[in-house]
């Protein structure tokens, strides 16, 4: 396999295994939608963390594949890559990127499909495609964009340059560095914190925001308003209602 889906606790890890740098090639690719299509279904998986390993989350696409691949081949793959992506862009819970080492061109992209990012003090992000004589086909010039602002997207993209964590952080395209060995530990954690809220509202709350980025204001704030007027006929907002009065803020317990 290459890539797996593992569950405790209420979180899913989501790992690419396809050594020895995660290369995205298409058999990965089309891995990654079928397990991000099993994470949104799977009850027993309420927050997924992504995560490619010790040394590295994904170097990228796989180049020797691309090479030999026309112009009707990709007209043809272009889509069912942005689909894979996209797949896991809305799995409708909680989602961590856990970076270590080289998360460049197509893993950078998959990092920014998480609705969080923990790097290592080890990683290095960017969007190299340019070098190629191309642009990110997975989703990097609009998510990226919409997560750093167009100057800083374009400055990555145009010249095609690796950035350290430290300068991910300051760019906002990861979330919190913390030191290689502690990665999985702490997004793990950030996963399980979450795992044990209400379902319902998380998924609100994300389809919420991510629809709200992807149009106007009014047609956000219908999504927000429907969601919230809804959310008052689930079993969650009752017992955390109940929890605040009785016990005061921030005790209750969500199956």
């Amino acid at each position: 396999m290459t890539a797996t889906l593992e569950a405790a606790d209420g979180v899913g890890t989501l790992r690419l295994d396809r050594p020895p740098m995660n290369a995205l090639d298409v058999a990965t690719q089309d891995r990654l939608k079928e397990l991000a299509e099993e994470a949104t279904r799977r009850e027993d998986v309420r927050a997924v963390v992504l995560y490619g390993g010790e040394k590295v989350f994904a170097a990228g696409a796989d180049i020797k594949e691309m090479q030999v691949m026309d112009h009707a081949a990709m007209i043809l793959r272009a889509r069912a890559l942005q689909d894979a992506f996209t797949a896991v862009a809305r799995i409708p819970k909680p989602v961590v990127a856990a970076v270590t080492g080289y998360a460049l061109g197509g893993g950078c992209e998959l990092a920014l499909c998480a609705d969080f990012r923990i790097a290592g003090e080890n990683a290095k992000l960017g969007q190299p495609e340019i070098l190629l004589g191309l642009i990110p086909g997975a989703g990097g010039t609009q998510r990226l964009s919409r997560l750093v602002g167009p100057s800083r997207a374009k400055d990555l993209i145009f010249t095609g340059r690796q950035v350290r964590a430290e300068e991910a952080l300051a760019l906002g395209l990861v979330d919190r560095v913390v030191p290689a060995a502690e990665v999985y530990e702490q997004a793990h954690a950030w996963a399980a914190r979450l795992a044990k809220g209400p379902a319902t509202a998380l998924r609100a709350a994300k389809e919420a925001i991510d629809t709200g980025l992807e149009t106007d204001i009014e047609t956000g704030l219908a999504v927000e308003r429907n969601w919230f007027a809804g959310l008052f006929a689930t079993e969650d907002r009752e017992r955390g209602m109940r929890s605040f009065v009785e016990e005061g803020p921030g005790k209750a317990e969500f199956l």
